[in-house]
């Protein structure tokens, strides 16, 4: 069967072998690629003290919270910056399953970000929190928002107001 494409006579397998050429191969398709670990120096203190101190190496990925669900924690979310890496959720959901210790937190869809409720049992109250900070300043943006940098001290901190 013959057709008319922009005016000249294409049998349909001619026009499907050069739609076919145009579109890009898998190997030509790219996808961001995962970032490599780095070595960061994590502090997580509760209202008892240490719960966590110590290096890890973490990068950005799916974390998951008992109440907040599995979520990418990578440093793209909401659009906070344009490659992925490590993030303070991410190390601190690595260094709770190195060291057996729980934590959780309420997912906002809005932000694509944790609000960390919960380390190690102990839970926030409507006169305490659980604080981040990097580098000894407070984060600007949430836990899975910040991409951390090689050799960042990383703090969790019960914080009373």
């Amino acid at each position: 069967m013959r057709r008319r494409f922009l005016g000249l006579p294409v049998t349909a397998s001619v026009l499907g072998l050069a739609l076919t050429m145009w579109a890009p191969t898998a190997a030509q398709a790219r996808t961001p690629e995962a970032a490599a670990p780095i070595s960061v120096h994590l502090t997580v203190t509760g209202p008892d003290g240490s719960v966590y101190d110590g290096d890890l190496r973490t990068t950005g990925h799916t974390v998951t919270a008992a109440t907040g669900g599995s979520h990418k924690c990578d440093g793209t979310n909401n659009g906070a910056n344009s490659s992925p890496g490590a993030t303070p959720t991410a190390a601190l959901d690595d260094a709770a399953k190195a060291e057996d210790f729980s934590w959780d937190g309420t997912w906002y869809a809005s932000f694509e970000d944790y609000f960390v409720t919960t380390v190690d049992g102990d839970a926030q109250t409507a006169d305490a929190y659980w604080s981040i900070s990097v580098n000894g300043q407070a984060t600007s943006v949430g836990g899975c928002q910040h991409k951390l940098s090689a050799g960042d001290d990383v703090a969790f901190t019960w914080t009373e107001m």
